[in-house]
């Protein structure tokens, strides 16, 4: 097995859709160097943004499951609340373009499920955002082949600034 391969990326790159969403911007930077940036922003675009209807479908299962063991995972309802005031249409257009930044879009995509947006939309415009995004991901990856430790050391300080934000919020949430 070729881990060079551009089916093992897009196998991640599904994973990582379907998932946490987390390491695309990794991994794209690195594989980068293998492939043509069109053929990553095409083939990863595509299993990506299929994973992102799986996330879709499965978090539109999780908000309307009556299931107790659910309710750890899926956001309060004051959260399905405020990204409902936030983001009142999570229209094509507006999905399109989250998805063609580095910005997350989990608030539309909390919106997209708690409206029952069209799962099969829903993955086209996540698709057609994800090709340019990822074309210039790639493309800087091809061009300047930056080392696997400093991809590595660059995601490994997100996670812990993620963690730090997370674990402060939480310290500040707490009544005195």
């Amino acid at each position: 097995m070729n881990l060079e391969s551009l089916w093992v990326l897009c196998v991640l790159l599904f994973v990582d859709g379907a998932t946490i969403a987390a390491t695309s911007t990794v991994l794209l930077l690195h594989y980068g160097r293998f492939h043509e940036p069109w053929r990553i922003a095409v083939f990863g675009g595509a299993a990506s943004a299929l994973g992102s209807a799986v996330q879709l479908w499965m978090l539109r299962w999780a908000l309307s499951s009556e299931h107790r063991w659910m309710k750890r995972f899926t956001p309060s309802r004051e959260k399905v609340e405020a990204a409902l005031k936030k983001f009142p249409s999570a229209s094509f257009v507006a999905l399109t373009i989250a998805r063609a930044t580095p910005l997350p879009d989990a608030p539309l995509k909390i919106v997209a499920a708690v409206i029952r947006y069209p799962i099969y939309l829903y993955g086209l415009a996540t698709l057609l955002g994800t090709i340019p995004y990822f074309w210039v991901l790639a493309l800087i990856g091809h061009k300047f082949e930056i080392p696997t430790w400093m991809l590595i050391g660059a995601f490994a300080l997100v996670v812990v600034g993620v963690i730090v934000d997370r674990l402060f919020r939480r310290g500040r949430a707490k009544p005195a």
